[in-house]
């Protein structure tokens, strides 16, 4: 299979269709995360923290999204990280989605319901993700974590990116943040899904 070039590029390129795509990306990324929250099986590992420390601190799920995004940035200054366009859009656009969507959405009791928008969101969540990443604008600021830590150690991405997540999700879990089901099947399909999207999606320039 060939390797997707996933390298950011200047955004006076194309820049009508890849602001568009990544606008629409990471809305939905909003609009996925929201969905499993309303499901109630289980989170993703970093959204488990997330509702954590929005049940011990009060303020809205969107706005932990975004000072967690801001806090996550923070770390990249010692790994000479830069960000992009697409950094900042990431934490503004996905953290008022959230919020807006869950404003709208209510909690599902009804099992089919709940399996229903689990089982939406986490496939959604992958689309979003490729949409996103495909624009090729900047990672956000967790990807961005995860492949600075990985280029200042000789550690792998997917180690790098397995001990983020499972010390989040701990912490997450330690906060009261939702642990179920969803979160391991999104542990084991947002991968393999989004690698599957990601050719369909990823700009590549005009030769």
């Amino acid at each position: 299979m060939t390797a997707i070039d996933l390298r950011p590029v200047r955004v006076s390129v194309s820049p009508a269709r890849r602001l568009s795509q990544l606008m629409g990306g990471l809305a939905l990324y909003g609009t996925s995360m929201a969905m499993m929250t309303r499901a109630g099986l289980g989170l993703s590992p970093w959204d488990v923290l997330h509702e954590g420390l929005a049940a011990r601190t009060g303020l809205s799920f969107g706005t932990v999204v975004a000072i967690a995004s801001v806090g996550v940035l923070a770390l990249w200054i010692p790994l000479r990280q830069r960000p992009g366009l697409g950094t900042v859009m990431n934490v503004l656009v996905i953290s008022v989605t959230v919020d807006l969507v869950r404003a709208v959405l209510p909690d599902q009791h009804a099992l089919g319901w709940q399996i229903a928008l689990l089982l939406g969101g986490v496939v959604l969540n992958a689309v979003a993700t490729a949409v996103y990443v495909g624009a090729r604008l900047g990672p956000g600021p967790r990807d961005g974590l995860m492949t600075g830590l990985a280029a200042r150690n000789t550690w792998s991405v997917r180690t790098v990116r397995t001990c983020i997540e499972l010390t989040v999700l701990a912490a997450g879990w330690f906060l009261g943040g939702t642990v179920g089901a969803g979160t391991v099947l999104y542990a084991l399909a947002i991968g393999p899904l989004t690698q599957a999207l990601l050719p369909h999606v990823t700009w590549r320039e005009s030769r």
